[in-house]
């Protein structure tokens, strides 16, 4: 019987996996310190939060010589998973495809993440790619493309979305509007400024509501801003980002009530990494990629707003 190429994707996984097998993961850029937390959560048993059934063996540095926040950090990080956890260093994306299973690709940086993708995509091997997914809507757009002409699998998140507290928000009731906020710094680098760091608040206001989401209003000021959106059933949905930094929080409308998250709400990458092995071995796609080019679009009329002077927008 000839299987369909979803069920013969999970089956190589599972044939893997009785064969007593560590799915071999593939790191893309060293320069964020998701590369250490994620590989300690994986090869390292004393860890208490270890995840067993994959292991980091092999990653490729990358970098951006123009982003201070890449350039300082990229040796740091690629000697520390080499040295604490056996990761092998290799010199190029394509030496790295002929040694793992699947792909992280963390690069800090958005601005490569077309062109370091486009390469996984071209190998066939399943792709997560952490925030940001680019620095634009077009590259986006364009990663999803491929992919789907390629028939590759990939998701991309923060790991706010699988915040208890949002999580603990979304269950309680539907919810009929939401207020969020979080860190907001930008950077000049990156073209669509929100996707550098506002977009943790941008994916919890969407884990809480969906999509749907038909216009932007974006009200800009030196330490903070508020995103307000407009759903297409007529609820509101805000983002207040505060600059430089500061907490995570949401609140939650439901039609009786609502819900607030902790005053200092908490949140762990172990959940995200749960669910990026848990997709690497079915093929299941944990967050739609409709939903996250649709993150994109919202961030897209945001910029759009704020070069308007705050004026409403619509999504592309």
């Amino acid at each position: 019987m000839r299987l369909m190429p979803r069920t013969l994707f999970a089956t190589l996984f599972s044939l893997a996996g009785l064969m007593g097998a560590d799915l071999r993961i593939g790191i893309i850029g060293t320069d964020t310190s998701h590369v250490g937390a994620f590989t300690s959560i994986l090869n390292d048993p004393a860890n208490p939060n270890h995840i067993p059934g994959a292991r980091v063996v092999a990653a490729y540095k990358g970098g951006s010589k123009d982003l201070k926040s890449s350039y300082e950090r990229v040796d740091k990080y690629a000697e520390e998973i080499h040295t604490k956890y056996g990761v092998e260093i290799v010199p190029d994306i394509p030496t790295l495809l002929t040694k793992v299973d699947a792909v992280l690709l963390e690069s800090v940086d958005g601005r490569p993440h077309l062109a370091q993708a486009k390469q996984v995509i071209e190998g066939g091997k399943p792709l997560f790619i952490d925030k940001p997914l680019s620095s634009t809507y077009a590259d986006a757009k364009e990663i999803a493309r491929l992919a789907a002409a390629k028939n590759v699998k990939w998701f991309s998140s923060s790991s706010l979305r699988y915040a208890d507290f949002v999580i603990d928000l979304k269950k309680k009731a539907p919810v009929t509007g939401a207020m969020v906020w979080g860190p907001g710094p930008l950077d000049a680098t990156h073209q669509l400024d929100l996707s550098w760091y506002g977009i943790h608040a941008v994916e919890m206001l969407y884990t809480l509501m969906g999509k749907g989401c038909v216009e932007v209003s974006r009200t800009f000021a030196e330490n903070s801003e508020v995103i307000t959106g407009k759903w297409s059933d007529g609820r509101i949905g805000t983002v207040r980002t505060l600059k430089p930094y500061g907490d995570f929080g949401a609140v939650a409308f439901y039609e009786k009530g609502l819900g607030q998250s902790p005053e200092k709400a908490k949140f762990s990458y172990v959940p995200l990494v749960k669910e990026i092995i848990a997709f690497f071995k079915s093929g299941q796609v944990p967050v739609d990629n409709s939903e996250t080019l649709e993150i994109f679009a919202f961030m897209d009329a945001a910029q759009r707003s704020r070069a308007a002077g705050g004026k409403p927008v619509t999504l592309r």
